[in-house]
């Protein structure tokens, strides 16, 4: 693009042309210094892999079923237990192990919340950790 006066006078035309050459100089480096620093792509691909787990697998916890009638009549595993005092002795016995199995309670529906709660309250004052209502599983503290 050039752009001046054609007038007559003495004056020098102003030249406005813009010289791109340094530009496509500068980007051609750019894009060659791009080009060597792109790390070579290898056809392999290194993992550094855990070490095998010699470990045997897990095995399924035991699981106690108290269950409460409506009477109040608690069930030790399908057993009748027949007093509170027995059922402390078990869940004591149960509480005195280092990997505590589990106890799971199921109450009947008609089964008062008085006999629930007593069960419960003895479970938890005797130490027993992992205690579950069958149909709820969140495990209770």
């Amino acid at each position: 693009m050039n752009v001046g006066s054609s007038g007559g006078g003495d004056d020098p035309e102003t030249m406005l042309d813009v010289n791109t050459t340094p530009l496509i100089d500068v980007m051609l480096v750019l894009l060659v210094m791009l080009i060597i620093t792109i790390p070579i792509q290898l056809h392999s691909v290194n993992l550094d892999m855990p070490p095998p787990n010699n470990q045997t697998p897990p095995t399924e916890p035991i699981v106690h079923e108290v269950a409460i009638d409506f009477d109040g009549t608690v069930f030790w595993d399908g057993a009748a237990v027949p007093n509170h005092a027995a059922l402390e002795a078990k869940m004591a016995e149960i509480a005195a192990i280092p990997d505590q199995p589990e106890v799971h309670i199921k109450p009947n529906k008609l089964a008062e919340y008085g006999y629930v709660a007593n069960v419960m309250a003895s479970a938890q004052r005797l130490g027993v950790k992992k205690m579950a209502m069958v149909g709820n599983e969140q495990f209770l503290n």
